[in-house]
């Protein structure tokens, strides 16, 4: 006999990225066998975060309410908002603390050949709030791929039309980093956006 529910269990959690049908299986085995009570805490957590969290109405990050903690901070900078692809993105930059600014949170770049558009993305909504007068600054830290160049430049070029101060974000040597060690591109790319001493 087939063990179904197991088998869906295993396949359900490989859905994670970054995980395998092994480390699937082993998570699996791991809380039927070892930790029940930590797989009724999971599920749990699973439904009520499906039932209660949505996107804020004004960033797009993931919020238990109308508007995020991030953009209902009075004490964050108000004209400067940075475009992000993805939630992970916006926490690593947050994780640096050097960005006093609010987010925007696209969920991707735009991608014609996989169907992603101006729509997917929210732009429309990240034009609205920049017509809203408050915002004087648009930083963009999309990735350094084709796509998220196209998606930068898409937005770059909108923005520009409202007379707002477009910037992207640095790239190129990381702090600590030595040269001998770096890769060509990271090294082009670090020469063509020196900036002065």
């Amino acid at each position: 006999m087939q063990e179904i529910i197991l088998n869906k269990l295993i396949s359900d959690l490989a859905r994670f990225p970054g995980i395998g049908k092994k480390s699937a299986q082993r998570m699996a085995i791991h809380l039927l066998n070892k930790d029940r009570h930590g797989a009724k805490e999971i599920s749990c957590s699973i439904t009520d975060a499906l039932e209660t969290i949505n996107k804020c109405s004004m960033c797009r990050a993931l919020t238990e309410f109308d508007v995020c903690a991030i953009c209902s901070n009075e004490r964050r900078l108000k004209d400067q908002i940075c475009v992000v692809e993805s939630l992970q993105d916006m926490y690593a930059i947050e994780q640096g603390g050097g960005f006093k600014g609010k987010y925007f949170v696209l969920y991707g770049h735009l991608s014609p050949i996989d169907g992603v558009g101006v729509e997917d993305l929210g732009i429309n909504l990240l034009i609205e709030r920049i017509r809203s007068g408050e915002i004087k600054e648009v930083i963009i830290a999309t990735n350094l791929t084709v796509e998220g160049q196209a998606t930068a430049h898409f937005i770059a070029d909108k923005a520009r039309t409202l007379d707002i101060a477009v910037s992207r974000i640095a790239h190129g040597v990381p702090v600590g980093g030595e040269l001998e060690y770096l890769d060509g591109g990271t090294l082009n790319l670090a020469i063509e956006s020196r900036q002065g001493f």
